[in-house]
């Protein structure tokens, strides 16, 4: 039977599930990226098409009516029916693809990925792999706009739009130079004292500020940046001046703590570990060549081919 119009757009009623699941048109115009304006007239147009209301926008907050309910459970079939049509139809525009689209933050793609592409070119592979760098905010509007098909971030936090997996762990650690006071000191620095010293950090929208910023948070504190610098490299150059001490990813740091340049200094009350994670669009299908890396990277650290980053 013919569908009889006017019909309902596929984009509304999607948003209409998201506002039942967070119970906020403002959160669910952010999963969206929409504003909420415009998220508020997609709805409302939503209920002229329908004739019905849908939300119940009183009290400062946006619940599903009755009627509400019963549209998103009737469109829930519908929408992941379309999900799995444009997952099927990605798939069939991939078969035969040749080449790898990857997204890193700066800190996986100077230790990691090179480890990663000499695995999958020992393993005879035979395609070319582009790589965008970037902090771990870059890189998930890199995949939310489908710029990449896998990007790897650090972090604590994965927006619900994404599929995650966790690939290894890190951790950060506090450097000085050998001749900074911590350097030889034996009481080991407290997360109130490392918040109250100026510091010089990775800038925010990194994995490394965020999880340096959330750790010191969780024991009521603020990091205190002296300088905020977006490469790891001027990080250790200017901790190992002797300015002031700095945070970094372990990986970042091994070669001047091993040759001296750099001192670890121990920390008591504040948790700097951290998951590495690859991250690609719930909305696409991962092609072929995609899975195979990812599944040749785990498989590289469960079977101890590739030694964990801690």
């Amino acid at each position: 039977m013919p569908i009889q119009l006017p019909v309902p757009d596929l984009v509304s009623l999607d948003l209409l599930r998201s506002v039942g699941e967070f119970g906020s048109i403002r959160q669910a115009a952010m999963v969206h990226d929409v504003s909420q304006p415009a998220a508020s007239m997609r709805l409302r147009s939503l209920e002229k098409v329908l004739g019905l209301t849908l939300l119940d926008r009183s009290r400062g907050r946006a619940r599903l009516t009755p009627a509400g309910i019963a549209v998103v459970e009737w469109s829930n079939q519908i929408l992941e029916g379309v999900a799995d049509l444009m997952r099927g139809t990605q798939a069939l525009r991939q078969q035969g693809q040749t080449s790898l689209r990857l997204a890193a933050s700066m800190t996986v793609s100077e230790y990691l990925v090179p480890l990663w592409l000499s695995k999958l070119g020992s393993a005879g592979a035979d395609i070319s792999v582009s790589l965008q760098v970037g902090n771990s905010e870059h890189i998930i509007e890199i995949i939310r706009a489908h710029k990449a098909d896998i990007g790897f971030v650090e972090g604590w936090r994965v927006a619900p739009e994404f599929s995650h997996s966790v690939v290894c762990s890190d951790d950060l650690v506090v450097i000085v130079a050998p001749d900074h006071p911590w350097a030889n000191r034996k009481k080991i620095v407290t997360a109130r004292e490392l918040a109250a010293t100026p510091l010089i950090v990775r800038e925010i929208g990194s994995g490394t500020r965020e999880i340096l910023d959330k750790a010191l948070e969780a024991q009521g504190l603020k990091t205190m940046p002296m300088v905020e610098l977006g490469s790891n490299t001027a990080i250790r150059a200017m901790v190992s001046s002797g300015v002031a001490p700095g945070v970094l990813s372990r990986l970042v740091t091994n070669a001047e703590v091993e040759s001296g340049r750099l001192v670890i200094v121990k920390t008591q009350g504040i948790a700097l570990d951290r998951s590495i994670r690859a991250i690609w669009s719930k909305s696409a299908a991962m092609n072929k060549l995609a899975r195979s890396f990812l599944k040749l990277v785990a498989d590289s650290y469960q079977n101890g081919e590739f030694q964990k980053p801690n």
